[in-house]
């Protein structure tokens, strides 16, 4: 229970940066600021951005073991996008989408390390 209350707010970072970089990202695209091959990449890119600073969230705020955090992190974030894309839907999963399921849990373990080694370093300084 006190992993999901540390949990919640950079759970909500990431969605909340998903949403809003998603949403400045459609409007310059529909205002045709950039273009749509720009756009695809931007699109790949924000998640992996917002679970990277999500994980540093999480890793500041765990005592050890920043990978665990991480990843209990991500499974929690891809369980809630499981829901949203395949229940009701008869979507299939892909390999693509394994693949970049994968680069998700990797970017947050990665966050969650560098998040909890900066928290070392700032204990250190003092």
């Amino acid at each position: 229970m006190l992993f999901l209350k540390n949990c919640l707010k950079p759970l909500l970072y990431i969605i909340g940066s998903i949403l809003i970089l998603t949403l400045i990202v459609t409007i310059l695209n529909y205002f045709n600021v950039i273009n749509y091959q720009v756009v695809t990449i931007i699109k790949f890119i924000i998640p992996i951005i917002s679970l990277f600073i999500g994980g540093i969230l999480i890793g500041k705020r765990s005592h050890h073991k920043g990978w665990l955090a991480g990843l209990k992190l991500a499974i929690i974030f891809l369980f809630i996008l499981f829901l949203f894309n395949y229940l009701g839907l008869n979507h299939k999963i892909k390999l693509t989408d394994l693949i970049y399921y994968l680069i998700f849990i990797i970017s947050t373990m990665f966050g969650s390390v560098i998040g909890i080694n900066s928290k070392k370093e700032e204990k250190e300084n003092r």
